[in-house]
């Protein structure tokens, strides 16, 4: 495999662990092909009945993806790095929401971006006490990817719109109720509930320590859960600053992101409710990925974020108001050297 990738055999269950740490597991390129080669030798194994994907340390599963090498790929290579990274990692989305066998992916601490990608297709997901999901790529300037328009926009009501353009991360309960995760283990059963699955059947092992999760804050079919519908973006925010101080609130969080990624993220959503799968959903997404990469936000953004750190990035331009039709459009325009093909691996 890869140093950032490793495998374990224990009874019938082959583990899949991310160790890169110290990044909170953030991935490689050369992780997705080792968790790719992972999970293609673990379902031919015929001694394998479950397979789980885990994070190494305590603080999460993963962060997502390298983003701060994909910015200087885009910057200093045309970005045709960053197109085969993400031709790769949809792929391996693809394959996880296609593994015949059950796949139970423990998503504890931080599971942001990619995080979500290598998780929220699985069979199995598992949340716990110290479980933050979310899709933070509007504040980098991206557009929430690796099939999280499939996943939101089947989310209940607009919870999903939600997610996506406040960028904001959300607990095990408000997982669950987003379509993200499917039960809630505490934090100390982990390690019983793995050593479960060296002999249990999956959906045996997750029922014998399942629990109920904390409460959570998202509800569909609230005024707010209503104000992030339709496909206006300055419509959606004109609404939310009139529902009140919670509503303003968001609204304030909506206007720090960057206005081209908040329209190009919205259009995402949309179209892909009316796409007929998860890989023709992944194909959408890498026309975006690739255009949007390009654009000055995502350079600015992770600028701001991640490198400088000031947390004050300048955006282009600066108004939701000003993003065009034409220019969302663009970001939906073949990609500059060829679309994503995932024809031949639909399930």
């Amino acid at each position: 495999m890869t140093d950032h990738v490793r495998t374990t055999r224990r009874g019938h269950l082959a583990t899949i662990e991310l160790h890169r740490p110290e990044a909170l597991n953030a991935l490689t390129h050369e992780m997705v092909h080792g968790i790719a080669a992972a999970l293609v030798e673990a379902e031919a194994d015929a001694s394998v009945a479950t397979i789980a994907i885990v994070g190494a340390g305590e603080r999460g599963l993963c962060a997502g993806g390298d983003v701060v090498g994909l910015r200087a790929d885009a910057l200093e290579r045309g970005g045709a790095g960053a197109r085969a990274f993400w031709r790769d990692e949809y792929a391996l989305n693809a394959a996880i929401a296609r593994t015949a066998k059950p796949l139970v992916a423990i998503q504890h601490g931080i599971v942001l971006g990619g995080g979500v990608g290598i998780s929220a297709h699985a069979s199995h997901r598992v949340v716990t006490d110290s479980t933050r999901i979310g899709f933070p790529e509007v504040t980098i300037g991206f557009v929430p990817d690796v099939g999280a328009s499939w996943l939101l926009s089947r989310a209940p009501g607009e919870l999903g719109t939600r997610v996506a353009l406040t960028g904001e991360h959300v607990g095990a309960a408000d997982a669950i109720v987003l379509g993200l995760s499917d039960a809630f283990v505490p934090h100390a059963r982990i390690p019983d509930l793995l050593e479960a699955l060296t002999h249990a059947p999956a959906d045996e092992a997750i029922a014998a320590f399942a629990a109920e999760p904390p409460a959570g804050a998202l509800a569909p079919g609230t005024a707010l859960d209503d104000a992030f519908a339709g496909d206006a973006l300055p419509a959606i925010v004109a609404r939310l600053e009139a529902a009140g101080e919670e509503g303003a609130a968001l609204a304030a969080t909506i206007a720090k992101r960057s206005p081209t990624a908040l329209a190009v993220a919205l259009a995402s959503l949309r179209r892909a409710a009316r796409l007929p799968s998860l890989e023709r959903a992944l194909e959408q997404e890498y026309r975006v990925s690739a255009h949007v990469s390009l654009l000055p936000d995502f350079a600015e953004g992770i600028r701001a974020q991640l490198v400088d750190k000031d947390r004050s990035p300048r955006w282009q331009p600066a108004r939701i108001d000003d993003v065009t039709d034409a220019m969302v459009e663009a970001c939906f325009a073949p990609a500059p050297d060829g679309d994503l093909d995932l024809s031949g691996e639909t399930a």
